[in-house]
This record gives structure tokens, sequence and C-alpha cells, in this order.
């Protein structure tokens, strides 16, 4: 691959480098900071910390591209545009932000650039705004309540259960699945999610709530019909 003669070549679990890299003060670089890696790498081109970058993040980014092309081919081909594209623009990053925040912008970005260009992807961005009526409270109306809390751990954790749960997820719409991945799997706040994708933090609160919703109908239904055979 090709990023201005930097190595960055990675692959899901992690990136093809050496095992260890020392500064010339002898302290490791694995405990420098995200922003110290940065500045060592937009100065000296320091390639130990470029990798380390990408060690540090290139699973959190797998996942986020996996959770919004349920593909692992497609999602490992964003994973290598991020960091391409890391490689040439890593000097824009300005320190008032976290690192990781402008990584998920340019994450995002990559993912949704990739999902456009694809005609497999194409017309799957709908609204939850019309998925069901929701009343003052955020609850879904017209919704009969199904009680699942007496199923058992194996049946909500199980092999079926699980796939379940990740089937339901990619049924979100896009803008709906990378805010509830972002909120409730890698545990961001909603104004880090809100300035990695330039929503306000109203519209990422928003997001998460009809995400969350839209899943306990799906889950309810999954595990009612479950008790009820």
């Amino acid at each position: 691959m090709k990023g201005n003669n930097i190595n960055t070549e990675v692959r899901h679990g992690g990136v093809i480098m050496n095992a260890e890299y020392l500064l010339s003060d002898g302290h490791d670089i694995e405990d420098l900071r995200d922003e110290e890696l940065v500045a060592l790498f937009v100065e000296d081109r320091n390639e130990d910390a470029f990798n380390e970058l990408i060690n540090r993040y290139s699973d959190k980014v797998y996942r986020l591209a996996y959770r919004l092309t349920s593909d692992p081919k497609d999602a490992e081909e964003v994973l290598q545009e991020v960091f391409i594209i890391l490689a040439e623009k890593l000097s824009s990053f300005r320190s008032e932000a976290k690192f990781s925040t402008w990584l998920y912008r340019v994450a995002s970005n990559a993912a949704y650039m990739f999902l456009r260009n694809s005609s497999r992807y194409r017309d799957r961005n709908i609204s939850l705004e019309d998925y069901k009526p929701y009343n003052d409270y955020g609850m879904i109306e017209g919704v009969k309540e199904k009680d699942f809390s007496d199923a058992p751990d194996s049946k909500l954790l199980g092999r079926e259960g699980a796939e379940f749960i990740d089937k339901a997820i990619q049924e979100l719409p896009p803008d709906y699945r990378i805010v509830f991945h972002m909120k409730d799997v890698e545990g961001m706040t909603s104004k880090e999610i809100a300035e990695a994708l330039g929503l306000t933090v109203p519209a990422v609160k928003s997001r998460a709530l009809r995400a969350r919703l839209f899943l306990r109908d799906k889950l309810s239904d999954y595990f009612y019909e479950w008790r009820n055979k």
C-alpha cells in the first residue's frame, strides 16, 4: 500500500510491525499519549509513532467500519483507507480535540463514502422518525409491552440470541447504527459523538434513543415469541 512512504498496511487484530520501539531517552513509545505520537510523526515523520497509533486504534476503526458495512472485506477496505488518509492528513489534527474523536470523524467519513460509492448499500438510509409514533415521553405508542425479563441468560447471551441481537442492530439505518455503536459499544459520550459526526448533542441523544427503542421492540418480539412457544 502507499501512504507517503509510511507503512500503512493493517489487518483486523493488529498491524504488521516490530514488537517494540524505544525513544532516544530510553522510554517505550507505547508510553506516549496519542497527541505526543501525532506530534512525533508530524514533526519527524517517525514511523514508530505512526505504527503505535495504528496498533491502538485499528480494532476500533475496524469495528466501526464493520458495523456500518456488515461485511468483513468491506470493513478491511475502509480500515486501510482510513490509515492512508491518516498518513496524509495527520498534520491537520489540532490538539483542541481528542485524537480519538478526530480519528472517529475520519473513520466515519470514510465509511460513509464507501457506502455512497457502493451500489450494494444505496437506498438503505431510511429514517426512524417514521418507524412508529412516539409520545412526549419518548416511548413507542401502540406497542404492547412484552416482558422478557424471565428469559434465562443462556437464551439472552447464547449464540442464537447474540446472532439475533446483531441482526437487529444491522437493521438500523446507518445514521442510527453508528450512533448506537459509538455510544453503547465504544462508550463514547454524546459530546464526543457529536464532535465526531458533526451533529448537535440533542441530535445524538435523539438518534441514540430511537435506536434503543427500535432494538427494544425487535428484541421484545423475539423473546416474547420464544417464551410463548
